[in-house]
C-alpha cells in the first residue's frame, strides 16, 4: 500500500475557507474529520483565483450543456467562462505530479463535475446538466487523476472507489520516481492483478498481453499506455458479481492449507456478500486471516485485499 504523503487538491470551501459568493463556506466534515488523518489538502477556489471578490455576484451556467457559459446571475455580461477554464489549466500545471486526486464542490457552476444546472433562455435548467469550466479544465489536463465531487462520497461504493483510485495513483507516482524497468512495471501489475480483475476482467487480460513482451518495446510508451488503461478501468466501480468472482479465485489458493469445511464457510460468506446480505469486509477478513497464516507474499501483497487503510472502514458499508 502507498505510504503517507498523499496530497489531494480540493475546493477551498470544502475545508472551511469562506470564499463562497455569500462569504460562507461548505465545510466537509468527512474531509476534515476522516480524510485529513490520511491525506494533505491543497485548496483552490477558482472564483477567487480569477480575482472575483468575496462576497460577489453569484454565477450560473447557461446555454449548451456540453459547452456552457459561466455568467453572472444578475449581470449576464459578466462572462467568466474562459477565465475559470484558464485558471483550471494553471492549477493542473501546478498540481501535476504533486497531487494524487481532487475533490470538487458538487453543483458548483465552476467546480461541479456532474449534472450542474445549465439554464436555458426560458429560465429553466436543461434536463441533462453540465460541468463547470474549472472542473472541465482539470479533466482535460489531468485525464487519469482521480477526480470526484465531495457530495458523491456519501455513496459508499463511490467513496471506496475514489479512495482506492487515489492510493493506486499515488503508488504509481512513487513507482515513477524510480528507474523504470520491466521488472518494476510487471511487479506493479502483479500486485494489482485482483484489484483490476474486480473492475474489469477484460482490461486485466488486455494489460497482461500489453506487458507480455517488453524486450523490444519502448518502456515509457508502454507504461503510459498501461497506466491510462488501468485508471480508466478503475474509474468504473467494481460490481458485487466481480468482487465475488475475485474472492472465489482467492479461495482457490487456500486448498492446501484449509479444510473443505473452512472453504465452504468462506464461500458461503462470499455468496451472502453477492446477495447483499453481508458487507465486503466479511469475506475479505476471512480470506486475509488464512492467507496470513500461510505466509504467502504474493497474496499478502495483493492491493485488492487492502487498497487503502483498514481504519478508514470503507469496505464495512459495501
Amino acid at each position: 500500500m502507498a505510504g503517507p504523503g498523499i496530497t489531494l487538491g480540493i475546493s477551498a470551501c470544502l475545508v472551511g475557507h469562506e470564499v463562497r459568493f455569500n462569504g460562507g463556506h461548505k465545510q466537509s466534515h468527512y474531509c476534515l474529520d476522516v480524510l485529513a488523518k490520511y491525506m494533505t489538502f491543497k485548496p483552490f477556489c477558482p472564483e477567487v483565483g480569477i480575482g472575483m471578490s468575496v462576497p460577489r455576484q453569484p454565477i450560473r451556467l447557461i446555454g449548451d450543456p456540453h459547452t456552457p457559459r459561466a455568467v453572472g446571475t444578475v449581470d449576464q455580461t459578466q462572462d467568466v467562462t474562459d477565465a475559470l477554464y484558464e485558471y483550471g489549466v494553471r492549477t493542473a500545471q501546478v498540481c501535476a505530479g504533486k497531487i494524487s486526486g481532487y475533490l470538487l464542490m458538487k453543483n458548483s457552476p465552476s467546480c461541479g463535475l456532474h449534472r450542474v444546472k445549465v439554464y436555458q433562455a426560458n429560465g429553466h435548467p436543461h434536463r441533462e446538466g453540465g460541468r463547470g469550466p474549472f472542473a472541465q479544465a482539470l479533466l482535460d489536463n489531468l485525464p487519469y487523476l482521480p477526480i470526484e465531487e465531495e457530495g458523491r462520497l456519501n455513496d459508499a461504493v463511490l467513496r471506496d472507489n475514489f479512495v482506492t483510485r487515489v492510493y493506486t495513483y499515488h503508488e504509481w507516482q512513487q513507482l515513477m520516481t524510480e528507474e523504470l524497468t520491466p521488472a518494476r512495471l510487471i511487479g506493479f501489475h502483479s500486485r494489482h492483478k485482483y484489484l483490476l480483475m474486480a473492475h474489469s476482467q477484460q482490461t486485466y487480460k488486455t494489460l497482461g498481453k500489453m506487458l507480455s513482451n517488453l524486450k523490444c518495446a519502448d518502456l515509457t510508451t508502454i507504461a503510459n499506455q498501461y497506466f491510462a488503461t488501468l485508471m480508466e478501468a478503475l474509474s468504473q466501480p467494481a460490481s458485487r458479481k466481480n468482487h465475488a468472482n475475485v474472492l472465489l479465485h482467492l479461495v482457490g489458493y487456500l486448498k492446501r492449507s484449509t479444510s473443505s469445511q473452512t472453504r465452504y464457510d468462506i464461500v458461503e460468506r462470499i455468496h451472502q456478500f453477492r446477495q447483499g446480505l453481508l458487507p465486503l469486509v466479511v469475506p475479505i477478513t476471512l480470506i486475509k486471516h488464512h492467507i496470513d497464516q500461510q505466509t504467502q507474499p504474493y497474496l499478502a501483497h495483493q492491493s485488492y485485499l487492502q487498497p487503502h487503510p483498514e481504519s478508514l472502514g470503507l469496505r464495512n458499508s459495501i
